[in-house]
Formats: C-alpha cells, structure tokens, sequence
C-alpha cells in the first residue's frame, strides 16, 4: 500500500511543477466549484494518476487541482472516493495520505450532510467538532504503515481547535452565520431511516453523512491537522422532508456555494503555516 502511495505521490509532484503544497482541501457533494477559484492552476484528471480511481457520484469531478489561494500553495481534490461505491478503505483515503507524501501539513475536509439538530435548516454551514464512526470500517486496519504514523494513534482531537477557531474566526469577519457540530459518519449508499436518525441525536450527533470519517482518521494519523466543514443539504429522515434525492443536495450546495466559497477563501487566507 505505500508503495502505491508513493507512486502516486511523485506523479502530482512532477506534474504540478516546484513548491510544495501547504494546504490540502477536499471537496464534497456539490461543492467542487470551489477549485475554480484556485490562481496559477494545474489540472490533474484522477484517472492519470496511479492507482486513483474514476469518481462515478453526481457532483463530483475527480480532478486534482493545485496552485495559490489566498497566498498559499493549495492542493483540492474535486470529490472523493466512497466506500460505498464499492472501493477498499485504502483505496478511501489514498488522496490523504498522498497528501500527506507531499509536504501537506493542514487539511479541509468538506461535505454535504444531513441535518439532524433542531437549529440548524438546509443551506447552512457547520464546523465539524468531532465524529462518530458507524462505518463499521476503519483505515488502519491492517499492517501499519510507520512511515506515516504509529499504529494507536489518539483521536482526542481529531479535529484541530485551532483551525476550527480560524473557521470560526473568518465566518465573524464575513458575517456568516456558522455553527458547530458533530457528524456521524455512516455507509451508506441508502440514506438513513428515521428511526436510525432518532438514534443517531441520540448518540449526540448533529449531522449525517456518508463521507469524511475514513479520511479523517487517516489524515490525523499521518500527522495532519485536520478541520472539517459540512454543508447541511437536507433535514435528515424523518425530520419533516417526505424523502430524500441526491440531486436536491446537489441543488442546496449549489445554492450556498458563494457562501462556501468565501469562507474557504477567508479561512485559507487567516491560516498560520
């Protein structure tokens, strides 16, 4: 597995030329516009770097797209690989931990999810505070790669206090309306039913998703200090919406994009590195 990781690694980094990335960034459901916005661009498609896969969900592009933003060299991946769409985890987290090969020491993980907290309504923007894994899978099953970390690694925290008070910190000098929250992390392809939802805010969860917790784990584990931002898309079930369809997510993230967009920017700009 590092070997492939490896060889992925030194193909992006003969392709996007000198420098060295300082911040990673993958894009969710409906969110991949974001990468437009990126200064000096270089294009990769996935299907030209080893070992990465073609993306098959609607709204996400499989490009990897590097160059400056807000003066800092930044790597996006536009989509990810899913579990569910009948990848390994290894191959899940591939992008991460190549990010991790590249000098990469700050990571932005995005998504849409599902709404599961009575305050929060479909368009808005939470933080990502902490997870709850009910994948029933986990990357770092398996050998342990050393090079990247060490086989019990803590996830205390996972996700960053200081960039998630950089999130925070550019929301307020934007005027955003943001909140905070954690996400469960569930298989998928079918969305949840309602009688799991109750038991997820049971759990204390406040949002739902299918994506981000595999890469996660990974990425702290290689040493990366990660944040998370989800893009609450829909009420999840059983919570007034009579059903549930990808492409309504696509439409909700398309309509906040300008908002998303903004704050990335204003949070990749505040970032120390």
């Amino acid at each position: 597995m590092f070997s492939k990781i490896k060889e992925a690694s030194k193909y992006i980094s003969e392709n996007i030329g000198s420098g060295s990335p300082e911040v990673g960034i993958i894009l969710g459901s409906g969110l991949g516009e974001f990468a437009e916005k990126v200064e000096n661009k270089i294009i990769i498609p996935y299907g030209e770097i080893p070992h990465f896969h073609q993306t098959t969900v609607k709204g996400h592009q499989g490009k990897v797209v590097a160059g400056t933003l807000g003066g800092k060299q930044v790597i996006v991946f536009q989509g990810r690989f899913h579990r569910y769409e009948g990848h390994s985890m290894q191959d899940v987290v591939l992008p991460v931990r190549v990010l991790a090969l590249l000098g990469v020491k700050k990571l932005i993980l995005t998504n849409a999810a599902g709404g599961m907290n009575s305050n929060y309504t479909p368009g808005e923007l939470v933080i990502i505070t902490d997870h709850i894994n009910l994948t029933g899978d986990n990357p770092l099953i398996g050998p342990n790669i050393e090079e990247l970390g060490e086989r019990f690694p803590d996830m205390s925290r996972t996700y960053n206090p200081e960039l998630n008070n950089t999130i925070l910190k550019s929301a307020n000098e934007l005027n955003l309306k943001i909140e905070t929250g954690v996400y469960v992390g569930v298989l998928g392809p079918s969305y949840e039913t309602p009688a799991e939802i109750r038991m997820f805010s049971k759990m204390g969860a406040d949002m739902v998703g299918m994506s981000t917790v595999a890469e996660a784990i990974a990425a702290h584990h290689a040493g990366l200090k990660v944040c998370g931002i989800s893009c609450i898309t829909n009420f999840a079930a059983g919570m007034g919406q009579e059903s549930l369809n990808h492409d309504e997510v696509k439409d909700v993230a398309n309509q906040v994009k300008e908002k998303f967009t903004t704050l990335l920017l204003q949070t990749i700009k505040n970032m120390d590195i």
